[in-house]
């Protein structure tokens, strides 16, 4: 049974969080969901930092599921995951801001903000693209897909857990799931924890093709996501 566990207390934090990131990246722009600059991004949002990590882009899901980031130098990690020749999902395994903050200085890094923020920007990105292609049915449907505030787990079995990609609630809402892992560097568990998890972060995050697909009719939302060894992650 595939559970979509939602904490109140986090969609406040997140949601402060996330507008403060989106207002701050206005004109920033994903890239395509196979280049490595992906994850890099992704790095840079989600800590507020200028750094530019050395990204991995994995071609199996197996190196993935085993990769640890690194803060010093700054290592992180990314798979992208496909429905036929689509590309569907990227994961990314990033280092947070404290930690970022603690190898760096605090200069280094901002506010840290979490999964959905990423999935936020993935949705305008889309509504622009379709109405700049002239399709505003379909930019209309983009801009009301419902992003959870899904608080992330603690556990890298739950974030290599399957779960919905998107999935649709009792009022027929079309619902986008960012489903995560986050250790806050600060935290006072880090004492106890090994240093390689220490300060990480880990996202799954739908893409702005996926979005498209959702919109224009050409996907069906319900797409069941795995991490198993035989996940597709390569174009089919």
């Amino acid at each position: 049974m595939i559970t979509r566990p939602v904490s109140f207390s986090f969609t406040i934090v997140i949601s402060m969080a996330l507008t403060a990131m989106v207002n701050a990246a206005d004109d920033v722009t994903l890239p395509e969901p196979s280049s490595a600059e992906y994850c890099q991004l992704v790095q840079q949002l989600m800590a507020d930092t200028s750094l530019v990590s050395d990204n991995t882009l994995f071609t199996d899901m197996p190196a993935y599921r085993h990769s640890k980031p690194m803060v010093d130098p700054l290592q992180t990690f990314q798979v992208v995951s496909y429905q036929g020749t689509l590309p569907i999902m990227v994961s990314c395994k990033i280092k947070g801001a404290a930690h970022v903050r603690a190898a760096y200085g605090e200069a280094a890094a901002g506010e840290q903000t979490y999964c959905p923020s990423i999935t936020q920007l993935a949705q305008q990105q889309a509504v622009d693209e379709l109405k700049a292609a002239g399709n505003e049915a379909a930019a209309a449907i983009a801009s009301a897909l419902v992003i959870d505030n899904t608080e992330p787990g603690m556990t890298g079995q739950s974030y290599l857990a399957d779960f919905e990609l998107s999935y649709v609630d009792e009022d027929k809402a079309v619902h986008l799931s960012s489903p995560g892992l986050f250790h806050d560097y600060d935290s006072w568990i880090t004492w106890i924890l090994p240093e390689t998890l220490e300060g990480q972060v880990y996202c799954h995050l739908p893409t702005v093709a996926y979005m498209k697909g959702l919109a224009t009719g050409e996907l069906s939302p319900g797409t069941l996501m795995t991490t198993a060894a035989d996940a597709p992650v390569q174009p089919y």
